[in-house]
């Protein structure tokens, strides 16, 4: 009994580490193409904690980066996840220097059903907003049929992690 609960931990460490390599890799092709560039640097951003208290969306040593290409500043990349009717999805949301989302992409989906949340058609709505938006699911941000608690979810994130991007410019930390 015990070298089987083993052997299924070993495996969950194992494809836990898998999918960590993966995600990397999809974030670094999201990081290229957005700014078109081969190589690049980053650098998480850290967070006091009498700060992080008062963020709706929690920022930690693994979410959060500021992207350098030749110690210039490029922008920002977002890595977090959102929930759909019964498991999360991660997704990465990256910024322009200025603080303006140029690309949300869903990574990895882990549900049969409102996999649509994931198109380009639809996360291009969320380009070009910035720490001033406030997005309203269904107003500002189209609903999707079939997709609809992802849809919220994702909508709810990206405004979550917007004011969160706003406070830490006021306070000078971005």
């Amino acid at each position: 009994m015990k070298k089987n609960i083993y052997i299924a931990f070993l495996g969950l460490i194992i494809s836990s580490f898998t999918l960590s390599k993966r995600i990397d890799a999809l974030i670094e092709k999201e990081v290229k193409s957005v700014f078109s560039i081969e190589i690049y640097q980053k650098k998480s951003i850290s967070i006091s904690n009498d700060i992080n208290k008062d963020l709706p969306q929690k920022i930690t040593d693994t979410n959060f980066y500021k992207i350098y290409s030749n110690q210039k500043l490029l922008g920002y990349y977002y890595f977090g996840q959102a929930y759909g009717k019964a498991d999360f999805f991660d997704f990465i949301v990256i910024f322009d220097k200025d603080l303006i989302v140029s690309k949300v992409k869903v990574l990895v989906y882990r549900e049969d059903h409102g996999g649509e949340v994931g198109s380009k058609r639809w996360l291009n709505q969320f380009s070009g907003k910035s720490k001033a938006d406030n997005l309203i699911y269904q107003k500002d941000i189209a609903a999707i049929s079939g997709a609809t608690i992802s849809a919220k979810s994702m909508t709810n994130e990206i405004n979550k992690l917007l004011k969160t991007v706003q406070i830490l410019h006021q306070k000078q930390v971005l």
